[in-house]
């Protein structure tokens, strides 16, 4: 990895966590390295320089991370290579977008609680975890659009 890129160990120890909560190591590196890039964003050869791999190596990781519209392709005029860069509110975008996975992930979690009735102390678990799910797919996009108010209002 060149030490001409900045924040690289702290990147690394980022996507370290990143992969550990079930992210893809690729992408994770990939989208912790667009942290730190600057302002014109990185083309695929750079952030393979950055990362120590090939161009080749992050080109599925960039496809994954624009399809999940954590990252996106800029242009230059002028310039054939695309470069990179995070998405304008990336984080908050993508927390929010899952509020219907919860909320279907929480009915299914109903179905499998009321096909189990012989089992009480699993199925109070279960219902325990639905109801959790569904107050993340209601508090979620409430959260994003109060932390959008106090950006904006300079409170943060």
């Amino acid at each position: 990895m060149s030490s001409e890129h900045p924040g690289v160990d702290a990147a690394e120890q980022a996507a370290a966590m990143l992969t550990g909560a079930g992210m893809a190591r690729m992408p994770a590196r990939v989208m912790m390295a667009l942290v730190g890039s600057p302002d014109e964003g990185y083309t695929a050869a750079e952030l393979g320089d950055r990362l120590g791999v090939s161009a080749a190596a992050v080109s599925g990781a960039v496809r994954y991370l624009v399809s999940m519209r954590l990252i996106q392709r800029l242009s230059r005029p002028g310039d054939r290579r695309d470069r990179y860069d995070l998405t304008d509110d990336a984080w908050s975008g993508m927390i929010t977008a899952n509020a219907p996975l919860y909320s279907a992930l929480a009915g299914h979690i109903d179905r499998i609680a009321d096909a189990n009735d012989g089992a009480p102390a699993s199925v109070a678990r279960a219902r325990d975890v639905a109801d959790f799910l569904r107050y993340l797919a209601e508090r979620m996009p409430h959260l994003a659009a109060e932390w959008r108010a106090e950006r904006s209002s300079g409170a943060r």
